[in-house]
């Protein structure tokens, strides 16, 4: 439980970590805890609170230092545009952002940093994180347990796996290949 805590802190605290594996370790776990290795129910409460605890530092992060970070150059893990396409995404969805980045990778982790650096008030972003977190470890948890004892899915696991990951991408491939609009920058908050 500590070890996939760590990563989905990760994964959702640090904006140098949005390659870890989400989605997929969430099904995986879940998967996992079907064979008996792991208490479901244990394991949706440990997660659903490393995802809160994750986006929580990760806005505070976002708060207090994020605008300094993106002043330097582009790098790896800090990419000017991953940080544009959270803004374009804020701008379309307001604060459900929170909610519904949590089922989309590199967006899942920029969008709380964003609200930090946004000053969204953190009782509003704590509402939205709380819910996000609630509906995403549960949904990919339980589809893995539900699933994992299927025998389609015992021979196909590593497929499976794969599937999530680029179902988990699709969203944000077809937000990278929409046309670009110029507007103005407006509050997304």
């Amino acid at each position: 439980y500590v070890f996939l805590f760590l990563i989905v802190f990760a994964e959702t605290g640090f904006i140098a970590t949005p390659f870890l594996p989400g989605d997929s370790l969430l099904f995986a776990a879940g998967a996992i805890a079907a064979t008996g290795a792991l208490n479901v129910y244990t394991l949706v409460v440990v997660l659903v609170i490393a995802a809160i605890l994750g986006d929580t530092a990760n806005y505070w992060f976002g708060y207090h230092i994020g605008p300094k970070i993106f002043r330097k150059h582009k790098s790896v893990f800090f990419n000017p545009e991953y940080l544009e396409r959270t803004y374009r995404f804020f701008e379309k969805y307001g604060g459900k952002t929170i909610i519904i980045a949590r089922f989309i990778p590199i967006i899942r982790t920029f969008a709380p940093f964003i609200a930090g650096i946004g000053r969204m008030g953190y009782f509003r972003f704590a509402s939205y994180n709380i819910l996000g977190a609630i509906f995403w470890v549960p949904l990919f948890a339980f589809l893995g347990y539900f699933l994992g004892n299927l025998p389609f899915m015992k021979k196909n696991f590593s497929f499976m796996i794969i599937a999530i990951i680029i179902i988990s991408l699709v969203p944000a491939v077809v937000e990278y290949f929409k046309p670009r609009q110029t507007s103005k920058k407006k509050s997304f908050l």
